[in-house]
């Protein structure tokens, strides 16, 4: 039915964050602009910072032991296969019958034999060819039942009987050393790890489980500095003043400043955090190591202690350097918060040794750690105490403002037609993160390659906008009762979202099924939004319901087309009167737990009590029937409007912002002017901070 969709603008500006840089090529040198490389240096494609060194260049990594280990295999085999030629016999022993050998002892061919028990060892003259095999040693069986006189039948052919054996198949030495030598070769083995333990400091040393995975970047030709990022200057800011210390280190130590010990990157997925690391690091010219937090965990209790310890180490030696760490929730999150087997975690264990290094007895000074994650919330408190993430940056959704130099560090090598602005794709796209328009710009290159173009059009970048936000068509076939039914359902939509004060302007209506939706109705805001008074949110309750009261209003009855409509106005509703205050009944506290945090458990003391839950209740309930009553009246007065719109919709199947205000007979409101910047002086006086709902919140 579209609804869904219908409030998706919000949603993706709420939840958006930052964006960041697009990749290119450039020439070979440093980021600092020192040590560049001879004009005649190979042009390098962009690199990941923290990539491994190329062959032959200097480092104080250590070695890698996998070349060691596999010359020792590689020889430990070889020297199975020399044993074993040796082990196997020389001379080639033909198995005879005895029947055969008593015909070869009357015929004269036989020269000499041994006997133990029944079986006989025989060397002949000269060869012989039997049942062509050629024949020189032998062994026969003699049957117990046999009253042969064999040895006077031997003493008559004058054969040589021995008491010896004429040949034996293996010496005894060579015999216990085939069947101990696998044993010597896995104790020798054995003896080589534990000694490769030892020198680590680690039971995970063996095959390299204790040595940190950590990656180590040392002035790479091609650096990713900030002019490769964009829409969040105040970020860029703070984190320069770290990079001016790790380049300048005197000027601070003169009047008794101390480099910071860490620096911790917040903010939801996809605002850049990882990109800002690099950024720094390329921007300061220093060594830095980079590693994901799930790789210090491992199934062995203490490898991921052991490799901390091992990735400060490197960064100690070549001090002042980085460590950057990607997800740090994945280890550092508050501990206490279950059980561990048999007493012991080994995340914590991590977490423990990781507050060790940063400011322990033996602190890594001169190193700076920087981390990313998007739960901050969860994070143990010793790490966010000072003297170890001293600093903590909020990665912030971009503005319009942002966006637009985001999108313009994203089309870099991009052909645009002259009519395309970026400006206006900026407007378009609230909530849109760095991760979400280079995709988007990446989007319309596909379309405009798909169809042709040489150049990208305004057209290809709002196509691909409609298939990120609203989704793909979708090509079934409709009834015409099932169409006109969607067509005034997306109608009552958008007539409320262009009647109702303060709406979100209406941008585009379909009635093309696209994803699970039979239709859908794109609304977004002029400007981005941060506060959300009270007569704005029950409009857009209101909104939601506007399907439901036109399917009510022209056909008498509902369908379950409503669904995702009934859903949003009731998590809105909820919202308002449980967490914002903005219900006589309840009064200005929060009942309800964060949207995105942990639910409240019974006996919780923030956990409220029956009776207010039941009211919370109620007063949603009350407050969805009177936007519903409110969406019925608003149609009705209106009901020759609504009728045009739904018309237009069923000949033209999609409707754009002017269609739509044309179909209505309504002009479109001029947009509001912005205020300036708080920073400016010529702005207004601001007073004292003003909380906005949380970007995971549905509104």
């Amino acid at each position: 039915d579209g609804s869904d969709t219908h409030n998706r603008g919000m949603h993706l500006r709420e939840s958006g964050h930052v964006a960041l840089s697009k990749f290119e090529w450039r020439p070979a040198g440093k980021a600092t602009g020192e040590n560049k490389a001879p004009d005649d240096a190979p042009r390098t494609p962009w690199r990941v910072e923290g990539a491994p060194k190329p062959a032959g260049a200097d480092g104080d990594r250590p070695p890698n032991n996998r070349t060691r280990w596999v010359i020792i295999i590689v020889g430990a085999f070889a020297f199975n296969w020399i044993l074993a030629s040796f082990v196997t016999p020389s001379t080639k022993v033909q198995v005879l019958s005895y029947t055969v050998f008593v015909d070869q002892v009357s015929a004269g061919h036989v020269k000499a034999v041994n006997s133990k028990g029944d079986t006989i060892q025989g060397t002949m003259k000269t060869a012989v060819e039997i049942d062509k095999a050629t024949v020189t040693d032998f062994t026969t069986e003699r049957p117990t039942f046999a009253d042969d006189k064999l040895l006077e039948q031997l003493r008559a052919e004058k054969v040589d009987v021995r008491a010896k054996p004429l040949f034996s198949s293996t010496p005894a030495w060579l015999t216990l050393l085939a069947n101990f030598g696998p044993t010597l070769l896995i104790i020798g083995l054995v003896v080589l790890g534990t000694r490769a333990m030892r020198k680590s400091g680690g039971m995970g040393a063996i095959g390299g489980l204790g040595r940190s995975k950590a990656v180590r970047g040392d002035a790479a030709p091609v650096r990713m500095t900030f002019a490769d990022v964009a829409g969040i200057d105040e970020v860029e800011e703070q984190l320069m003043e770290i990079v001016d210390m790790l380049r300048n280190p005197a000027k601070y130590t003169a009047v008794g400043a101390q480099l910071p010990r860490g620096v911790l990157l917040s903010g939801p997925p996809g605002t850049g955090k990882t990109l800002l690391a690099r950024a720094v690091a390329g921007e300061a010219g220093v060594p830095f190591f980079s590693a994901s937090a799930a790789e210090f965990i491992e199934m062995i209790v203490g490898v991921g202690a052991s490799r901390v310890r091992d990735l400060f180490d490197q960064a100690k030696k070549v001090a002042p350097s980085m460590i950057f760490i990607d997800e740090l929730d994945a280890i550092g999150r508050a501990r206490g918060g279950g059980a561990s087997f048999g007493g012991v975690d080994e995340r914590e264990q991590t977490l423990n040794q990781i507050l060790t290094e940063m400011d322990g007895f033996t602190r890594a000074d001169g190193v700076v750690v920087i981390a990313a994650t998007n739960r901050a919330d969860v994070l143990d408190p010793a790490l966010l105490r000072p003297g170890r993430f001293d600093r903590r940056i909020v990665v912030s959704p971009p503005d319009i403002v942002g966006r637009e130099a985001i999108l313009r560090v994203h089309i870099r090598g991009v052909p645009l037609a002259p009519e395309v602005s970026m400006a206006q794709i900026a407007s378009i796209s609230p909530g849109m993160v760095g991760a979400d328009l280079k995709n988007l710009v990446n989007e319309a290159a596909l379309l405009a390659a798909k169809r042709g173009h040489t150049q990208l059009v305004t057209a290809d970048f709002t196509d691909a906008l409609e298939k990120i936000v609203l989704g793909a068509e979708r090509h079934i076939a409709l009834s015409l009762q099932e169409r006109t039914r969607t067509a005034f359902h997306e109608g009552g939509h958008a007539l409320l979202g262009i009647l109702i004060p303060g709406a979100d302007p209406v941008r585009k209506v379909s009635i093309i099924p696209r994803g699970n939706a039979l239709g859908v109705t794109f609304q977004a805001p002029d400007v981005d939004r941060y506060g959300f008074d009270e007569t704005y949110l029950r409009g857009r309750i209101v909104g939601a319901l506007g399907g439901r009261a036109a399917e009510e209003i022209v056909f008498g009855n509902v369908t379950t087309g409503a669904e995702s409509d009934l859903e949003q106005a009731t998590g809105l509703a909820r919202q308002m009167i449980g967490r914002w205050g903005m219900s006589d009944a309840i009064g200005p506290v929060t009942v309800l737990p964060a949207a995105g945090g942990d639910s409240w458990y019974p006996g919780d003391a923030r956990s409220p009590s029956e009776s207010t839950r039941r009211l919370v209740d109620e007063e949603t309930r009350r407050l969805i029937d009177a936007c519903y009553q409110e969406s019925m009246a608003t149609l009705l007065g209106h009901r020759p409007q609504l009728d045009r719109l739904a018309h237009a919709l069923l000949a033209a199947e999609t409707l754009d912002e002017h269609a739509v205000y044309e179909a209505v007979g309504l002009e479109r409101p001029a947009v509001a002017p912005l205020l300036p910047f708080p920073g400016d002086p010529t702005s207004p006086t601001v007073s004292s901070g003003f909380l906005v709902g949380s970007p995971g919140s549905p509104v």
